[in-house]
């Protein structure tokens, strides 16, 4: 063999994070097993990415100081978070990095109401809702056939936060108030049958993968389960998300890693919820059960590399592990739980995402089953759940 042969034929890529929470670690795992080299951007000197990652730049996103030096160290950047202001990637793009998910993506997946106005335009359906931005707004005609309904901020609203159940306009215009007159969106409450989630991922060049529709259980507004494939789900209904998903990412012009989540209502119909602009909780199940993560599919967006569909080889079911699991119902006090317990069982993955304080809602880590029939994975999720004291699955 000659010494030609034994030379590497690219440099690793140099990738940036933007984020330094548990969805960028889980990127930052990704890219290094692929041999690239990572970056990250965040505030925090004991973010979970940065303590991954192969460098770490401190600054606040919109620090222009820590922009630069981000631009500096990486040919293309990505976002974990999905409030990074979009003036940070557009600085980023300006400056000579690839940025995907583009700036003009993310803002509209930032904002409640310019979501809604993409759905409309892309023809996917979504709930009956209006603007609220003013006491007028809550006086208007046209609340009431909204209610009930749900108030939510338009802006920086996650896991449940920013969101008031309404049943008349006196409660409307006390939860306006409550959150402080921001600008909202009253949505229609509708009567669902359940929850489902599609992730999608979108190349430079318009080609498109997704993984498995996933079927998910929210508590306190917190995703809390995650079965794949989603059990019993029609195949035409798991058809439709995808391809209102892809039309999603379409009209965005989207290049990146886009979860849409949808509510699946009695007949059977799809309403969309509202997008991630990054990888999802929902798909996390994807680095134990399929051959292709959603993070090595942000990966390779990020680099224009080939876009395979994913291969789902194992059933799954995804617990999310919260900051709860480690304190006392009644004192409060911190423990580690007891991961002998589940770790006796078969197939079940552990995942823990380093952050040294537990605190109520706080996600700290999930727990991944994989089995090889849907029933199997189910039996061992809830034993697992059990023996963590955990609430079982729905049935």
């Amino acid at each position: 063999m000659t010494a030609a042969a034994l030379r590497v034929p690219t440099r690793p890529a140099r990738l940036g994070m933007l984020g330094g929470g548990q969805l960028g670690r889980m990127f930052v795992h990704a890219a290094q097993r692929l041999g690239h080299h990572v970056t990250v951007l965040d505030h925090d000197p004991a973010s979970p990415a940065a303590a991954a990652a192969d460098a770490h730049v401190r600054g606040a996103y919109d620090d222009e100081r820590a922009l630069a030096a981000l631009a500096q160290a990486c040919d293309a950047v990505s976002t974990e978070f999905e409030n990074v202001p979009a003036s940070a990637l557009r600085w980023l793009a300006e400056h000579g990095c690839r940025v995907a998910p583009g700036a003009d993506a993310v803002a509209v997946c930032q904002h409640r109401l310019r979501e809604k106005e993409l759905f409309e335009r892309a023809g996917v359906p979504c709930a009956a809702h209006a603007r609220i931005a003013s006491d007028a707004d809550c006086a208007d005609a046209r609340v009431g056939p909204l209610l009930p309904g749900i108030l939510k901020t338009a802006t920086l609203g996650y896991d449940g936060k920013g969101q008031v159940a309404v049943g008349t306009r006196a409660e409307l215009a006390g939860a306006f108030t409550a959150l402080h007159g921001a600008e909202c969106v009253l949505e229609k409450r509708l009567a669902l049958a359940g929850e489902l989630s599609v992730i999608i991922a979108r190349g430079p060049a318009g080609d498109v993968v997704h993984l498995p529709v996933q079927a998910n259980v929210h508590r306190c507004g917190i995703l809390a389960v995650t079965e794949v494939p989603a059990p019993g789900l029609v195949p035409a209904v798991a058809d439709a998300a995808v391809a209102h998903a892809r039309r999603l990412a379409e009209a965005l012009g989207y290049v990146g890693v886009l979860c849409v989540e949808f509510f699946l209502l009695a007949d059977g119909s799809l309403v969309a919820n509202e997008m991630a602009p990054r990888p999802h909780n929902s798909g996390h199940y994807s680095i134990d059960a399929c051959d292709v993560s959603q993070f090595e599919l942000q990966v390779r967006t990020m680099l224009d590399l080939p876009l395979v569909p994913p291969r789902q080889h194992s059933f799954a079911v995804m617990l999310n592990l919260l900051g709860d699991l480690w304190l006392d119902g009644r004192s409060g006090a911190a423990a580690e739980p007891d991961w002998a317990g589940p770790l006796r069982l078969p197939g079940v993955h552990l995942h823990l995402y380093g952050k040294h304080e537990a605190r109520r809602g706080r996600k700290m880590g999930h727990l991944t089953v994989t089995a090889a029939t849907a029933a199997a994975a189910r039996d061992v999720a809830n034993e697992a759940a059990r023996r963590l004291g955990l609430p079982l699955l729905p049935t």
